[in-house]
């Protein structure tokens, strides 16, 4: 890859690593994860289909509907929901490690699929090691709880989607332009969520806080990052541009531990404090003076 490509991969790296975060301030604020996902989508297409009309983008798509409508929910509608869902249960720190599982499961699809994708040699060898990490994960870290492998689980789901997402875009959507391709998926996108947001309202407004976390959510992790990934998928393949999924975590554990006070450790990050078969730390309790001596009577 070129220095386009890997300062490119930087910067959806550390836009997706945010993601996270915005969604666990929202969760906080008892904001439902299919209102999230909606409020996300439909705020990244607003940023986009503007430039994409300036730049003639959306022209391209005429008579793709199908294709689009598949990438929506794939690689967009599915995943995120899944995400939202699983983040409910599991660290955004987790979230985002399980998440980096997208190159592996491209990778071994592409075996069957996709020769040139196909990984070879060192590659093949990294992709043994991260299966043997996802095992660990659940293995150690989420152990015993059946809410947090329920929540993993569906992270890993999600991110099978983006791998399947990708790999299609590659065989059935090369030479349509990035920009029109990703304004189109999350125009997609918002009418496939329009009626299950309307079904499913949040139970209040959302604060002004969490209002901020959406909206840089939508219109940066979501309209600005998938500009970015689908400019990549374009310019180098699936396989080396869901290798953000590798980088993207990095960045998510240090909001998470800077911004949401998740204890750094190893696999310690992922387990929320959890020593394994011991339950999730709840914080410390601050100390409380001991009661005066009595006098004896």
């Amino acid at each position: 890859m070129n220095r386009r490509a890997w300062l490119l991969m930087a910067l959806l790296a550390a836009l997706w690593g945010a993601s996270y975060l915005f969604i666990k301030i929202a969760l906080d604020d008892g904001m439902t994860p299919v209102f999230i996902v909606f409020v996300r989508i439909l705020l990244g297409a607003v940023v986009l289909v503007p430039i994409a009309l300036y730049a003639g983008g959306l022209r391209p798509m005429r008579g793709l509907a199908g294709p689009v409508l598949f990438m929506a929910v794939v690689q967009v509608v599915g995943p995120f929901l899944l995400i939202t869902y699983g983040e409910r249960h599991i660290a955004s720190s987790l979230t985002a490690i399980l998440v980096s599982a997208a190159p592996i499961i491209t990778a071994l699809i592409a075996v069957r699929y996709d020769d040139e994708e196909r990984p070879r040699g060192i590659a093949a060898a990294g992709v043994v090691m991260g299966i043997v990490g996802v095992v660990l994960l659940f293995g150690l870290d989420l152990s015993g709880d059946g809410e947090a492998i329920a929540g993993g689980l569906m992270v890993l789901l999600a991110s099978a989607g983006y791998a399947i997402g990708s790999l299609y875009l590659k065989h059935n959507l090369q030479g349509s332009p990035p920009i029109g391709l990703a304004a189109s998926t999350l125009v997609a996108g918002t009418l496939v969520l329009i009626v299950p947001a309307l079904l499913v309202p949040p139970p209040h407004a959302p604060s002004l806080g969490t209002a901020a976390a959406l909206l840089a959510l939508g219109a940066g992790g979501t309209g600005l990052g998938f500009a970015i990934f689908f400019t990549l998928i374009v310019e180098v393949g699936p396989g080396r541009a869901s290798l953000v999924a590798y980088i993207a975590p990095g960045f998510a554990v240090l909001y998470g531990v800077w911004l949401l006070g998740e204890p750094l450790a190893g696999s310690w990050i992922a387990a929320e404090g959890r020593v394994p078969g011991r339950a999730r730390a709840t914080g410390v309790a601050p100390l409380e003076a001991p009661p005066p001596l009595r006098e004896p009577a």
